[in-house]
């Protein structure tokens, strides 16, 4: 943790090219630039030194009316702290037409001390073989190219950002700003991180391995109108135990097809959404509420706590407990983890 006011700041080049994302760059240069401020009014110098970087200098058009004026030229003799570059709409053009960002990659990722890449601009570090023998992630839009085109990565299309070593990788858009917050969070501390989350009204500084996907948008993404409502009435009805013969009866389906429908719209089963629902619902109780965590699962609709304990550990590796820690919104749940609970 950069802790010390006397340290030099952490330099961040953001790299862009001919048709990135305005977003993916914009919301982690927000970041550091929000971290900075809130450093200041603490008394502190600036934690980070941002840079927009490109193959040359000049004004680089993004997917949008905007554009950013890169203002240093990527070289492997001019290397920063950390190094994030943006993804793009038509990444397989943009690889084409920006293949000196590649070759830079090549040449300096060893030596970078964390080098990430935002929602498509993981094909960038793929055609570099930087996630040879690693796991990462993209946007679920392009997970299955980059996994059919770089079959040495182990791509995890659910994701919102990995971290493997020194290389980190993230989903789309708004991953790139939880990415960043947690590249604070490892600079300066969950405290730091999580006023600037508060600042820039991010609902939640949301943990790298949580879904792309919330039971919400599954929903939105379902296409038969009978699904989606089974969808609605069952977030309204977690508290039941939902079986699936029941669940079929209320699609007016039997059971065996309306599995296989389900499965198929979804892309989870019936069992798996439901569990996702509880798990979201627990999430956004431990951020904003100061209940027991018994309480919290059973407004959750878990059985109990070690039902929800459980859950949590399979899809985040970390406990409700250590979970409220780490991400409550308000001042709730800061003390330290008991033993057994980490």
């Amino acid at each position: 943790m950069n802790s010390s006011s006397s340290q030099p700041p952490i330099t961040v080049d953001i790299v862009v090219y001919p048709g990135f994302k305005a977003m993916e760059a914009i919301g982690p240069m927000s970041v550091f630039e929000y971290a900075n401020l809130h450093l200041q009014r603490r008394g502190k110098a600036p934690g980070y030194d941002v840079r927009i970087a490109s193959a040359k200098t000049g004004m680089v058009r993004s997917d949008t009316l905007m554009a950013l004026e890169a203002t240093k030229a990527l070289s492997p003799l001019a290397l920063p702290d950390n190094a994030i570059i943006v993804g793009a709409r038509h990444i397989q053009q943009a690889l084409v037409d920006s293949a000196a960002i590649t070759e830079w990659v090549a040449a300096a990722a060893a030596r970078v001390p964390r080098l990430a890449a935002l929602c498509s601009g993981a094909f960038f570090l793929a055609a570099a073989g930087v996630l040879d023998g690693k796991r990462a992630t993209t946007h679920w839009s392009v997970a299955e190219r980059l996994k059919a085109a770089y079959p040495a990565i182990e791509v995890d299309a659910d994701a919102i950002f990995i971290r493997a070593d020194n290389v980190w990788t993230s989903a789309g858009v708004t991953a790139g700003i939880d990415l960043a917050l947690a590249l604070v969070e490892e600079d300066y501390g969950r405290a730091l991180a999580l006023e600037v989350a508060t600042e820039m009204v991010v609902y939640l500084k949301r943990p790298g391995g949580q879904s792309q996907f919330s039971s919400h948008l599954l929903s939105e993404r379902t296409t038969r109108p009978n699904i989606r409502a089974l969808q609605n009435w069952i977030l309204d009805n977690l508290h039941e135990r939902l079986s699936v013969a029941q669940l079929a009866q209320k699609a007016m389906m039997s059971e065996r097809h309306f599995a296989r429908v389900f499965q198929q719209e979804v892309g989870l089963s019936t069992q798996e959404f439901i569990e996702m629902c509880r798990f979201e619902r627990a999430t956004q109780l431990l951020a904003d509420l100061d209940l027991a965590l018994k309480a919290v699962a059973a407004r959750a609709c878990f059985s109990d706590e070690a039902h929800m304990r459980r859950v949590f550990i399979k899809k985040l590796g970390i406990t409700p407990k250590v979970y409220r820690e780490r991400f409550a919104t308000t001042g709730i749940g800061r003390a330290s983890a008991a033993p057994d609970e980490l």
